[in-house]
């Protein structure tokens, strides 16, 4: 887990995007390149990432993320994106938001000569999201060794019901 200067670059936006939610945005972290940079170092050690094979990284802030990792650790990059933005053959899932529903995909086509995947993503609130990914790799026969985020909303504990393992550098 990285310090607690970090979690101070992180803005907080109440009601954002609907009442009764307070929106940890990480956006602001990319404004500080030498704190960026420990962030990524500290997320590209996580033990999840030595038995992995690529990196499936979730729209949008994920990419971020998920591209610095996949370059400090020279794995490939799978992206799961939302509704009507990939080509091809897709596998296609819903989840729930912790403020709404939605749905990825990825293409069955860039995860074909990959078996063991990390999931990265920017936060992890209710866990919806990253088990979506998670059971698109399930059914395509995939494995997931673990799931990599910026900022894990703990109170609401969704690692408890993740079925693998879950590395924070930030916990609200």
């Amino acid at each position: 887990m990285m310090s607690n200067y970090l979690s101070q670059l992180i803005s907080q936006h109440k009601d954002f995007p609907k009442k009764g939610i307070v929106f940890k945005d990480v956006l602001p972290l990319l404004q500080h390149p030498n704190e960026l940079e420990g962030l990524i170092q500290g997320m590209s050690t996580g033990q999840i990432f030595e038995s992995s094979d690529a990196i499936v990284s979730i729209d949008a802030r994920g990419f971020i993320f998920g591209t610095a990792i996949s370059m400090k650790l020279s794995k490939p990059m799978i992206v799961a994106r939302k509704p009507g933005k990939l080509p091809g053959e897709l596998i296609t899932h819903s989840y729930e938001l912790e403020y709404g529903q939605n749905s990825l995909s990825i293409q069955k086509k860039a995860i074909e000569n990959y078996q063991s995947f990390v999931i990265v993503d920017d936060l992890l609130a209710t866990g919806g999201t990253a088990m979506c990914v998670s059971e698109m790799l399930k059914e395509a026969g995939k494995d997931i060794t673990g799931l990599s985020v910026v900022v894990e909303l703990g109170q609401l504990n969704a690692r408890a019901y993740l079925p693998f393992p879950v590395e924070s550098q930030i916990i609200f």
